[in-house]
């Protein structure tokens, strides 16, 4: 959910191949990485996901013969632990509103973006574009579309600072 919602990532597979080799035992070793990342620049990321301690020596030699196997292929290649929980929830939050659907109106989102041109608390510029109700969906929206953006490390409640473009400190 995080490589969808960062804007620099264009497409995603889950576990894109197998990679096959020998260890120095001469045993047949394979792994299949977590994900592949196509990135807007045209790069691309191999990701496997584990938390710093699962990661046996088994795991370790998996990782690295990946890594020399993206760097063959002119791939980047990253192996990320948990992520954050604040951010992950809060990412989670935004993704209900990710279909056009929750937009709104194109109005709506010049008003918002109005509002929130200076940084200002989520649900009081929600109150001053409308019925919070009816507003707050195409506010996460836009939040999901990276138009209005917030410190998403941080709680995402009402008193959250919420700015057009991007989030207050640089954060996302």
């Amino acid at each position: 959910m995080l490589l969808d919602f960062d804007p620099e990532v264009t497409a995603i597979a889950a576990q894109p191949f197998w990679l096959r080799w020998r260890d120095d035992a001469g045993r047949l070793r394979r792994h299949a990485p977590d994900l592949f990342a196509r990135m807007a620049d045209g790069s691309a990321v191999v990701i496997d996901v584990r938390p710093d301690d699962r990661i046996g020596p088994r795991d370790a030699e998996a990782f690295d013969a990946t890594m020399r196997a993206c760097r063959l292929a002119g791939w980047g290649f990253r192996r990320v632990g948990v992520p954050d929980p604040v951010l992950a929830a809060n990412v989670a939050w935004l993704a209900r509103y990710r279909h056009p659907r929750c937009g709104g109106s194109p109005d709506l989102a010049r008003l918002l973006q109005e509002i929130f041109a200076e940084p200002g608390p989520l649900m009081a510029g929600a109150a001053a574009a409308g019925d919070p109700m009816a507003v707050l969906p195409a506010l996460f929206h836009l939040m999901w579309q990276h138009a209005l953006a917030a410190d998403l490390a941080v709680r995402l409640t009402a008193e959250a600072l919420v700015v057009a473009g991007a989030a207050p400190g640089g954060a996302r």
